[in-house]
């Protein structure tokens, strides 16, 4: 346990980014990351000291049935208290790796804080792996006890190892069953950990290679999300939702630590499948005060038509892919209130956004958030500007919320963090106002008779379509252009693969788009994605590689040739 001076200084630190909620220039210009020493906890060190006989909601889950599960902070403090105690009886120390396959359920937040509290390292795990990745993700990432509900236990039949395995929501031979950690004491552990210990283990989510395992410890995210706080608006008394599974770092992001720092209810309504007007009517009934979700959540909300904003609603934001500027103006006219996007990876906590209360540039990702300084490096020449790869100082002093590194992975991450920067891979522009906006990955910025192109933009623009529900582009390569511009485009309901949609979508492109940017080639396609949601670009790039090396044309694709009047 640290001392109650860490604690104190967490606390200061919270409350100065609180009070400046509304004034980002000042909360960038006096914010300091909090020091709190050699042995911080964040699950003891600051859970607990708010939960402590505290009687408001800390967890509010509505299940699709209707079945509802409210669980004050003290609850939580204690139930997790015995889970700590309970695994350590099962064998789990300080360091050993436990992994976490559970969906938005109660005992999620119980584990994460009592892995946290023990010293152990969580190691989140998305449901929807099967057998052979999690023996990898066992494998590479050494684990030690594995926690998973009934329905997925059956995965890991055929995985051998010397782990605990543990069952939540019933019984299976030859596992412990979770419901047994309710007999535990519900003391503190008094387990003391080293702030630097890695404290979880998050895969990326490997949109162009093999996922990488990002290691954050006891302060690169408990107190670097600090920042991601700021950004959300979130608020003590609040009630928080975010749209989010749990394996993916945005779910810790704003389902654990932010709104929990700022003190605030976190709302989780499940569902089998998406259904956006109980959606709205959660977010009413619930009375949730911040909402953020993905883009393709607000773009199933707008196809939807539901123009009657929730009660209680104060501020809105997006995360995990840019939002597009005409969802963001959409649900402005609808509902009075912008979206905010912002921007981090699961490398980092939020480093740039758009904060409460500051309009909206369309398009923008907003500035540098405090404690957060950003640097625009080109990619090719090295040079510091207004546009390149979006960069992180690490000298003379490292960002606290960046992580320490990959694990077991030296070289991929010297590839990412040398000559005093880390790198992001992702390419920005700045304004003469101090905005970031979003340009693409690296390697998603292409040259198309000599233009530099990017992908992100072109989607925005073929987003305005009504037959574009979404959009990958890419470089096709070309003798002449070195790359012409094709979309691969999935429909909105309604809209069919046909020729005359083809050409409705290009001729769309050449009212709105310069020469250089502008989509030639169409092909009506299920977008391939990371587990996550993420468009893998990479596997659309080496399609059109593989093609233009056999010489011919994509027999499913449409071009601007196929259409008289449209090429030029």
């Amino acid at each position: 346990m640290a001392s109650p001076d860490a604690t104190a200084a967490f606390r200061a630190a919270r409350d100065f980014l609180l009070d400046n909620a509304h004034d980002p220039a000042a909360a960038h210009a006096g914010f300091a990351w909090p020091e709190v020493g050699p042995h911080f906890n964040w699950a003891v060190d600051w859970f607990d000291a708010i939960a402590a006989g505290n009687d408001r909601i800390a967890l509010h889950i509505v299940e699709e049935s209707g079945d509802e599960t409210r669980v004050t902070f003290d609850e939580m403090r204690r139930r997790s208290n015995r889970v700590a105690n309970w695994l350590t009886g099962l064998g789990v120390r300080r360091g050993d790796a436990v992994m976490l396959m559970l969906g938005n359920r109660v005992e999620l937040w119980e584990a994460m804080l009592a892995i946290l509290k023990i010293g152990a390292v969580i190691l989140p795990t998305s449901v929807v792996l099967d057998t052979d990745d999690l023996a990898e993700r066992i494998e590479r990432a050494g684990i030690r006890a594995v926690v998973a509900d009934g329905t997925d236990a059956v995965k890991f039949d055929g995985i051998a190892g010397d782990f605990a395995r543990i069952v939540v929501g019933g019984e299976r031979e030859g596992w412990h069953g979770f419901g047994a950690s309710g007999a535990a004491s519900d003391a503190a552990p008094g387990i003391v950990v080293d702030s630097a210990d890695a404290a979880i283990v998050y895969f990326t989510s490997g949109t162009t290679s093999r996922p990488k395992m990002v290691v954050h410890t006891h302060v690169s995210y408990p107190v670097g999300h600090l920042s991601t706080t700021y950004w959300i608006g979130v608020r003590p008394g609040d009630v928080h939702m975010t749209i989010s599974a749990p394996g993916w770092g945005k779910h810790a992001w704003s389902l654990f630590f932010a709104p929990w720092i700022a003190e605030a209810t976190i709302f989780v309504y499940t569902y089998a499948r998406f259904d956006a007007p109980a959606l709205v009517s959660q977010l009413d009934r619930a009375g949730v005060t911040t909402f953020c979700a993905p883009p393709t959540v607000w773009r199933m909300l707008i196809q939807a038509d539901l123009e009657r904003r929730p009660r209680a609603l104060r501020e809105l934001l997006s995360a995990g892919e840019p939002l597009n500027p005409e969802v963001i103006a959409t649900i402005e006219r609808w509902w009075g209130l912008q979206i905010r996007d912002g921007y981090g990876q699961t490398e980092l906590t939020a480093v740039v956004g758009n904060t409460p209360g500051v309009p909206v540039k369309p398009g923008a990702m907003g500035r540098p958030l405090p404690g957060n300084d950003i640097v625009l490096i080109d990619p090719v020449t090295g040079a510091i500007g207004d546009e390149g790869e979006i960069c992180l100082p690490t000298s003379p002093e490292r960002p606290l919320n960046l992580m320490p590194g990959y694990l077991g992975e030296p070289e991929r991450t010297a590839a990412v963090d040398h000559d005093g920067y880390y790198r992001t891979s992702d390419v920005a522009v700045r304004d003469a106002d101090g905005a970031l906006t979003f340009v693409g990955r690296t390697d998603d910025v292409f040259k198309a008779s000599d233009f530099k192109v990017s992908a992100f933009e072109v989607e925005s623009l073929l987003l305005t379509h009504p037959a574009v529900a979404e959009a990958a582009v890419v470089g096709a390569p070309d003798a002449v252009r070195l790359n012409v511009v094709k979309a691969y485009v999935a429909l909105a309901a309604s809209w069919e693969p046909t020729a005359e949609t083809a050409r409705a979508i290009l001729a769309h492109a050449r009212e709105t788009m310069p020469p250089y940017m502008r989509v030639r080639r169409v092909e009506f396609f299920d977008l391939p994605k990371t587990i996550s949601g993420k468009i893998r670009r990479v596997e659309l790039r080496e399609r059109e590689i593989a093609a233009a090396d056999a010489g011919g044309q994509v027999a499913s694709e449409f071009r601007e040739a196929d259409f008289p009047g449209l090429k030029g």
